[in-house]
Parts: C-alpha cells; sequence; structure tokens
C-alpha cells in the first residue's frame, strides 16, 4: 500500500530542518512525501540570516495541484511565516478533508530569528489549532500559545490543558529543553500521557521539532494511533540524534536521513 504524507513549511538549504527534514522522515518511515513550500530561509547550520514568505495565492496553488493529483493521507504544517499563510492553510486543511493534521506550530528559530509574525499567532490559534489532530509545541511555544511559565512538569500540563481549549484533540508538549531526561507529555483532554527518553550528549542538534513532528505525520498516514504514532515518532527522533554528525560549523543536523524504521 501507498502511504502518502504532505508537509507545509518553510524551506532549509542546509538540510537540517524544514522541508528538507520532513521528506527525509517521511521517507525513512516508508512514507512517499509531498510539499508546499510557504517561505524560503537564507540559513545555515549557523543559524537563520533572511527569510522570504511565498505569497499565500502561490501557496494555495501548490496545494491545489499537489492534492487534486495525489491525496494526502495526513499534512503537517511547520513554518508558516505570516498571517495569510496561515488563514490560507486553514482554508486548505477545510477545503481538501484533511482528516489527519499535525500542527508545529513553529515560531522561533533555534538560532532566535522570528519565523512566525505576531499577529498570525492569534489566527493559529483560532484557525488551525481546532483543526489538528496533534499540536506540538516546545516550551517557548507552548508559553506564547497558553501564557503560562513553562519551566516544568506541572506547568507543562497546565499549558497543554489552556492549548487544548483551542479545540485540538490532542496537545504534546516537547520538553526537550528541561533539565534530566527528555519528556514529552501528551494530553487528550482526560488524561496526560508521558513519553521519556534518556538526554543524549550535549551538543546542539538542528531540527529536532521538524523531525518529531513529520514523524508522527508519517505514522499517522500509515495508521497508527496518535498514542502509538507519538510513541514511534518519540524513538525515531531519539535514534535520529543519536546518528546525528556535524557537517558545518554550527548546530549538528537531526539525522532522519539515515535511518530506516
Amino acid at each position: 500500500m501507498l502511504f502518502t504524507a504532505l508537509t507545509v513549511a518553510g524551506s532549509d538549504p542546509s538540510g537540517g530542518a524544514g522541508i528538507q527534514a520532513d521528506l527525509n522522515t517521511f521517507a525513512a518511515l516508508g512514507v512517499y512525501g509531498m510539499s508546499v513550500i510557504v517561505a524560503l530561509t537564507a540559513q545555515n547550520t549557523t543559524g537563520v540570516k533572511d527569510v522570504m514568505d511565498v505569497p499565500a495565492e502561490f501557496v494555495a496553488r501548490q496545494w491545489d495541484e499537489v492534492m487534486s493529483d495525489i491525496p494526502a493521507m495526513s499534512v503537517k504544517t511547520g513554518m508558516l511565516g505570516n498571517e495569510a499563510n496561515v488563514r490560507t492553510t486553514a482554508h486548505m486543511i477545510e477545503k481538501y478533508g484533511v482528516r489527519h493534521f499535525v500542527l508545529d506550530p513553529v515560531m522561533v528559530s533555534s538560532s532566535g530569528a522570528s519565523l512566525l509574525a505576531a499577529p498570525a499567532v492569534e489566527t493559529l490559534k483560532r484557525e488551525l489549532a481546532p483543526r489538528a489532530s496533534v499540536v506540538t509545541p516546545n516550551l517557548a511555544e507552548a508559553e506564547i500559545l497558553s501564557g503560562v511559565d513553562v519551566h516544568d512538569k506541572a506547568s507543562m500540563e497546565l499549558a497543554a490543558r489552556r492549548i487544548r481549549e483551542f479545540g485540538p484533540e490532542f496537545v504534546l508538549v516537547k520538553g526537550g529543553h528541561l533539565e534530566g531526561d527528555a519528556l514529552d507529555i501528551l494530553y487528550d483532554g482526560s488524561e496526560f500521557h508521558y513519553y521519556r527518553s534518556a538526554r543524549i550528549g550535549d551538543s546542539e542538534i538542528h531540527g529536532t521539532g521538524c523531525v518529531l513532528s513529520a514523524a508522527i505525520t508519517a505514522c499517522l498516514a500509515r495508521g497508527n494511533t496518535v498514542y502509538d504514532a507519538v510513541r514511534l515518532a518519540k524513538d525515531f527522533v531519539t535514534e535520529a540524534i543519536q546518528n546525528s554528525y556535524r557537517v558545518g560549523r554550527g548546530a549538528l543536523p537531526c539525522n532522519a536521513a539515515g535511518l530506516r524504521f
């Protein structure tokens, strides 16, 4: 059976994150990947130097041409850049009846560059979050979305509850930037589910959030439940971190390309 998934995100010319990392992850998990590019970045392993958003009309054209030919079993979003592209993406998810939608609310790069205009945050909460199967914020993104100071397990749970109020089915708050084991917390509206892995080294790794959300998307396309998709994706990103290697002068890319699950 052919499994298909679509990533709607920004391009990383250095290959460590964004569209490139998503497609590598889809391939490693046996899923045929497609892409809608909403932003171009000038970046390398040392950081994002410049960003150029793709016009919303052309974003919609990409959606239409792909989905009218190759329907996606699941869709994920990453960097969306501005309010127009957030709104266009929400419209397209509705238009094509996307069943499995993973919202990775990318707002700031690991090097500190802004990847989502401030006015777009409220639109993301109002128009994209209610359509999501899973929202996957890191700690900083969870703080922006929830208004909670997220710094430990209890505050991660509170943030997840608040974000769940926007309407997504599940919220996964990623705790990779906390001390100790890497703890991610999944909230389904009634219970919390905890996913732990040992912290691996102390090197800065680029693209982990993209790879995790892409792996969840791929697993949903293959028919896994959200609970199993998160578990499998957590295992996948842990191995991708273990297999990271230095290709430039900055952060190590999370190496999804070299894995076969």
